[in-house]
C-alpha cells in the first residue's frame, strides 16, 4: 500500500451534515462512526455526534471528519486543497460547482495569472477549498 497523505477535519457538532454534504459532492457515501458507537458515552450530547468518519474518493485520496472530543474547543477550520492536470478538469470544476453551494466564494474558478485554472471558496461549514487545474486552462 502506498502512503497517503490525507486531510482531517474537525467540526464542533455538524460533522455529520458536513460529511454527508461532501459525500454528495465526491459521489462517496460515508463510513461514520459516533461516539457510543466505541462504547459507553457519559455525556448523551456526544453520544451520536461523529468520532470518525471517512470519505475514500477514488484516484484522490481519504477525506476525514471528526466532531471535536468533549472539553475540546474548535479554534479553526482548515483548508483543503484539490490539483489536478488538464485531464482532471471537469472533475474538479464539477466539484468546485457542488462545493459552492452555501459557500463565500473568494475567488471564481477562472485562468489565474500564472495560466492554471483556479478558484476558491469557504464553504458552508466554514472549510476552505482551493481548486486548481495545471496546465493549458483552456476550455
Amino acid at each position: 500500500m502506498a502512503v497517503q497523505l490525507s486531510p482531517y477535519l474537525n467540526f464542533d457538532g455538524d460533522a455529520r451534515e458536513a460529511v454527508e454534504f461532501y459525500g454528495t459532492v465526491f459521489g462517496v457515501a460515508p463510513d461514520i462512526s459516533t461516539y457510543d458507537s466505541i462504547g459507553p458515552v457519559d455525556d448523551p450530547a456526544q453520544a451520536k455526534k461523529v468520532m470518525h468518519s471517512q470519505l475514500p474518493i477514488e484516484g484522490v485520496g481519504t477525506l476525514m471528519a471528526s466532531d471535536v472530543p468533549p472539553g475540546t474547543t474548535l479554534t479553526d477550520h482548515a483548508s483543503v486543497a484539490l490539483f489536478g492536470g488538464p485531464d482532471d478538469r471537469e472533475r474538479l470544476r464539477a466539484w468546485f460547482a457542488a462545493l459552492s453551494d452555501g459557500a463565500k466564494e473568494v475567488m471564481a474558478m477562472e485562468t489565474a495569472p500564472w495560466g492554471d485554472e483556479f478558484g476558491m471558496l469557504t464553504d458552508r461549514f466554514g472549510v476552505g477549498w482551493l481548486v486548481n487545474v495545471a496546465g493549458d486552462a483552456a476550455p
